[in-house]
Formats: structure tokens, C-alpha cells, sequence
């Protein structure tokens, strides 16, 4: 089901994947997407939002977690096969553990419900800018065996491709234009998120995703560093003598990649509106 924009939409407006079986909230939300200036293609189950994606391309995917017949974390999965279009992912489930699953399967960003409209369409917009570039990309930069190109918008290690997700590319990016610099994962929040709160496991998630893809051994970084009650810092390798003391024996340089305790900082709803508060488990 596709839902076509009215002519008072902006030129170089961006197709949104909308995939939710409960028919009042998709309402809702489509109709704030429309007024944001965006087209809106709908789905009310995993496999039609598969079909639906692979035909119509779509700029972002805002998925819903429990869905009939594939849930939203299938789809993700499935989705993240075939291409990196960015996602959020919509949950009804609270936990902890659940919001990281969806992360961990490739979602971009997670909202919880009951939640804003107002708040999700600007969450849309902040992931569609760090996703597609409307202005001249940054040049393309490289270290220890990394070759990003933003223009592009890929990664390579040492010449083999690499398949990150719209954070994921950012966040490196991000941390190699400033290499050996600490930041916070609040820092990181605000700076590659765009948010001013949130919850910081999905920090913590991404940086064990771009560690599996570009660490020889993702259990010991050599790139990717955590600084023990600081945050992360990307290091690019030193040259091999530097690493040796003067008789000879090696340094051991490996930090230990320990995490503070997850830190959940409280969302903030609309008080105008609240979608998808039905109790629904």
C-alpha cells in the first residue's frame, strides 16, 4: 500500500518504509510523515515490508517489532542482507535486552511505545541526515589499513569491503578524522546520533558491531579502544618498534575493554500525543 505525497511536498523529498500491523497507529504516524514532507509506503507484515523494500528502495524503514507471520527482528536481519537502508525499529517491549537485540540485528535507532509522533518524525529526520548527504561529502580518509570514502559512503580493510550499517559508517567515520582523541559515550551520543539524551547501551552496541568488522581479535581492540571510566578512542597502529622495550621484549599496549555499568537516561514524550499505549506485550 503506498500513500503519495500532496503537491505541497518539498522536491528531493525521501520514501519512508512504514511497517506496522496495528492500522490506527500507522495512521497516526503516516500522516505526521506526510506533513514532515516525506512519502510513506506502508506495510502490516515482515513479508510485505520485504517485497515492499526490495521494490520501492526506500530511504528509512520504520519497523515494528512484533509483526505477524516475520517479526521485526527477522526483517531487520533479512533487510540487512540485501542493504544498508537505515532502521528504526519500534517496540512495545521494554526490557533492556530487547531494545539491544534489535540493535545488534542492525537497527539504526529503536523507539519505545507508547511514544510521540512528533518525537519519531524527528528521529527520522536526524537519521536521514547522518545517512544521506545533501552537501560535498568530507574527503575520504585512511588509517591502519581503513580506506573510508563519505562520498561513497563504504569502507574497506585492507581492500576487502566492508558492510556497515548508516551508524555504524558514521560512528567510524566520526572516530577516525579524531584519532587518539577520548570520547565519552555521551559525546558520542550527541555527536554522531544527534541526540541530547539517550539510552548509551546503544553506544555501547555499535562499537562491539564495528569491532567484530574491522578487529583481527574483537576481544582484545587494537583499533577501537575503551579508555576505563572515559569511553572509546580510535587508535591507528603504531609502527612495531614502538611497541618494544629497549631490550627488545614486547609492550603489552592492550587496554582491557571493560564498560561502565549501562547508564538509562529517561525519555521525554510529547505531552501533546502518545501513540501505541495499549498495554500490548
Amino acid at each position: 500500500m503506498t500513500t503519495n505525497l500532496a503537491s505541497s511536498a518539498e522536491p528531493g523529498n525521501r520514501r519512508i518504509l512504514l511497517v506496522e500491523d496495528e492500522k490506527t497507529i500507522a495512521d497516526v504516524v503516516r500522516d505526521y510523515l506526510l506533513k514532515a514532507g516525506f512519502q510513506v509506503d506502508m506495510a502490516g507484515d515482515g513479508f510485505t515490508a520485504l517485497e515492499l523494500a526490495a521494490s520501492r528502495q526506500p530511504d528509512l524503514v520504520i519497523l515494528d517489532r512484533m509483526l505477524p507471520g516475520l517479526d521485526g527482528v527477522e526483517v531487520c536481519r533479512r533487510l540487512r542482507q540485501s542493504m544498508s537502508v537505515p532502521v528504526i525499529m519500534v517496540t512495545a517491549l521494554g526490557t533492556e535486552d530487547d531494545r539491544i537485540l534489535g540493535l545488534e540485528m542492525g537497527a539504526d535507532d529503536y523507539v519505545t511505545k507508547p511514544f510521540s509522533p512528533r518525537e519519531l518524525v524527528l528521529r527520522v529526520k536526524s537519521v536521514l541526515r547522518r545517512s544521506i548527504k545533501e552537501f560535498t561529502p568530507e574527503p575520504p580518509v585512511e588509517a591502519a589499513g581503513l580506506e573510508l570514502d563519505p562520498a561513497s559512503r563504504t569502507v574497506t580493510l585492507r581492500g576487502v569491503p566492508l558492510a556497515l550499517t548508516a551508524r555504524e559508517f558514521d560512528l567510524l567515520a566520526f572516530l577516525m578524522r579524531r584519532p587518539h582523541q577520548v570520547f565519552s559515550r555521551e559525546d558520542l551520543i550527541k555527536a554522531v546520533w544527534g541526540w541530547d539524551f539517550g539510552d548509551l547501551s546503544t553506544v555501547t552496541v555499535h562499537v562491539r558491531r564495528l569491532r567484530e568488522k574491522i578487529e583481527a581479535n574483537p576481544t582484545k581492540p587494537e583499533l577501537l579502544k575503551t579508555v576505563w571510566g572515559v569511553g572509546y578512542r580510535f587508535d591507528a597502529k603504531q609502527p612495531e618498534t614502538e611497541t618494544l622495550r629497549p631490550d627488545g621484549t614486547e609492550l603489552d599496549v592492550t587496554e582491557p575493554d571493560v564498560l561502565e555499568p549501562d547508564v538509562l537516561e529517561p525519555d521525554v514524550s510529547e505531552p501533546d500525543r502518545t501513540v501505541g499505549d495499549h498495554g500490548r506485550q
